[in-house]
């Protein structure tokens, strides 16, 4: 094929970014899947740190450390590991596998840190928290599986309403 017209390879992938005018460009389907990966583990990470806030452990991050048993270790595993998803996602190109697997590492340091909540602020609140943690961390992880590589819409769908639950569910149990 000439050079004008692109190799057969490329032909059907969607561009980088497509311009409407000068000046004027819309994201591509992995930028946009990148926000919404981005979204949500920012969601996540918000809610590990609410959820350590309310079980009363400022984590410290040289309590980091490869097998934690102490509460404090644990709740820094668990920010770090948060921080590491976000970390991860600020970097490189889009791409919606890895982004979503990130979006599903900060969504489980999240339950983490709802098991940590828990165990201080027992009832009926805290176990819906940390159950709504456990789904919004099991939809990211679909998301991320095999059968949606962090592209389907309707996992992808699923795993934002989940984060939102959860979301909701940890406000309404007082970690904030």
């Amino acid at each position: 094929m000439s050079e004008s017209h692109g190799d057969a390879s490329h032909q059907g992938a969607l561009p980088d970014r497509t311009t409407l005018s000068p000046g004027t460009a819309v994201l591509s389907t992995e930028e946009a899947l990148r926000k919404r990966h981005t979204a949500r583990a920012r969601s996540a990470s918000d809610r590990t740190r609410a959820a350590c806030r309310a079980a009363g452990v400022e984590a410290d991050p040289a309590a980091v450390i490869a097998v934690p048993t102490e509460a404090a270790a644990k709740a820094a595993n668990a920010l770090r590991l948060s921080a590491d998803a976000l970390a991860a996602l600020a970097k490189g190109a889009p791409d919606p596998a890895a982004d979503a697997r990130q979006a599903r590492n900060a969504a489980a340091a999240a339950v983490l840190a709802a098991q940590i909540a828990q165990s201080h602020g027992a009832g009926a609140l805290a176990d819906a928290a940390y159950h709504a943690a456990l789904k919004a961390s099991q939809a990211a992880g679909t998301a991320a599986g095999r059968d949606g590589m962090g592209r389907s819409e309707a996992l992808n769908a699923e795993a934002e309403s989940a984060e939102a639950a959860a979301v909701a569910a940890a406000g309404t149990a007082g970690w904030r």
